[in-house]
């Protein structure tokens, strides 16, 4: 395993571009099944998630021609219906090949899927999803059937599942008749997913609202996709560069991305010039929390899109040790995510944990250069962030290879903003 090594106590600024979105780039790989023809994806991250599903869809069958931010993948010949645990375990989305096989072999046998331990992670809405459209399933077993061509449903979850909608949404192009998902998730990743979809023939409406009504096709072709950049990544940036007092550009942006974003830095007394392809975040800003009206303690929440995105509240945590007020921080999507400010706490963070889905933050307080292990991506990003933060010993924060799942060249990228990182 490998670690980084910081000094921190640095004031970073700089600019940098945004990579493509893992969470675009990965249910992607998976729809490449659903055609025999060539499928080009372009502006692909360089990540541990993305070799993973990689690994699956080579072990399956496929070919993978790999170059620098580009993929060439051709599903024609499928020869496995099985993806063995030991493939399974390594990435949530694993899950998602489960519609593709189904469309290509008739059947698909998984283990539980990896990922992530932020909370329980259902997997109620895929089998809901998958059950309405004439799949036979057992949930013990991880085994799913079907016999001759899915048939159209108009389906409601309960919850807006991204991995459910996106997987129920490669079932449904090609099911028999109209499908209609109700409260189905939106996110800018769900969105480009839609797009690469459409552009191998599926006929989709109404992308970027709750309801999605899908026509299904007889079969999909080949296409080429650029992906869309990583707006996790990007809030990742504004908040290491707000937290260690600097300024940032991040190019390769889409403003439409960034509006609930913008609010939340808003709270912390930060602005964010937001072009029509890059942010400019100016140096100089003092993060001070700006109350409520009437003097109200203000709360940063997460929630669906276009609410603040889940994966971006850990960052934000740690932004709030450096700035000058009270923040309440009320993660409601998973109930484990807040755990990881106990380590925030022994570097000197001044936090109060209300229950495992509030945290009361107080700053600016000093944070001391420590070791720490990652326990997720997005909490292994907020520890970085206080490591770069931590004045004093240098930080170690341990479990590097947890980060490459989630952040591209990212030694590379915090050195080009001047941080004094080591990866050992």
């Amino acid at each position: 395993m490998s670690q980084f090594v910081i000094q921190g106590g640095r004031r970073l600024s700089g600019e940098i571009s945004a990579s493509g979105s893992k969470n675009a780039v990965l249910p992607m790989i998976a729809a490449a099944m659903l055609t025999e023809e060539e499928v080009v994806l372009e502006n692909v991250p360089d990540l541990r998630d993305v070799s993973g599903m990689l690994e699956i869809l080579e072990y399956l069958g496929a070919s993978v021609e790999r170059s620098p931010g580009k993929l060439v993948l051709r599903a024609k010949n499928v020869e496995r219906s099985e993806i063995p645990f030991e493939l399974c375990e390594r990435t949530r989305t694993s899950f998602l090949f489960v519609a593709p096989l189904l469309h290509r072999l008739g059947r698909a046998l998984l283990h539980p899927p990896g990922g992530d331990q932020i909370g329980r992670r259902r997997l109620d809405a895929h089998y809901y999803g998958l059950r309405g459209l004439g799949v036979e399933l057992d949930e013990e077993k991880l085994d799913f059937r079907k016999e001759g061509r899915l048939k159209a449903a108009m389906l409601f979850f309960d919850e807006p599942s991204v991995t459910a909608t996106e997987h129920i949404l490669m079932a449904a192009v090609i099911a028999e008749g109209t499908t209609t998902l109700l409260n189905a998730a939106s996110e800018p990743h769900v969105q480009d997913l839609a797009r690469m979809l459409q552009g191998m023939g599926a006929e989709i409406d109404g992308l970027g609202t709750g309801t999605l009504t899908v026509t299904g096709v007889e079969r999909l072709g080949g296409t080429s996709h650029r992906v869309v950049s990583d707006h996790i990544e990007v809030g990742s940036y504004l908040a290491l560069a707000a937290a260690t007092g600097g300024g940032i550009t991040i190019t390769n942006t889409v403003r439409g991305h960034y509006w609930m974003v913008n609010r939340v830095f808003e709270r912390f007394g930060i602005t964010l010039d937001i072009q029509s392809d890059r942010i400019v975040m100016p140096e100089g800003q003092v993060p001070t929390i700006r109350q409520d009206a009437g003097g109200a303690m203000p709360s940063v929440g997460d929630g669906p899109w276009p609410q603040f995105p889940t994966d971006m509240m850990s960052p934000m945590v740690v932004l709030g040790t450096q700035s000058q007020g009270t923040t309440l921080f009320f993660e409601k999507m998973f109930e484990s995510r807040m755990y990881f400010v106990d380590p925030l706490v022994q570097m000197g963070a001044n936090i109060v944990v209300c229950d495992p889905h509030r945290v009361l933050v107080t700053g600016p307080t000093p944070l001391r250069g420590q070791a720490v292990r990652s326990p997720d991506i997005r909490a292994g990003m907020a520890l970085l962030i206080a490591a770069l933060c931590a004045r004093g010993r240098p930080s170690v924060v341990q479990n590097a290879e947890i980060l490459d799942r989630g952040y591209e060249k990212l030694d590379e990228k915090l050195a080009a903003l001047g941080a004094d990182i080591t990866r050992e």
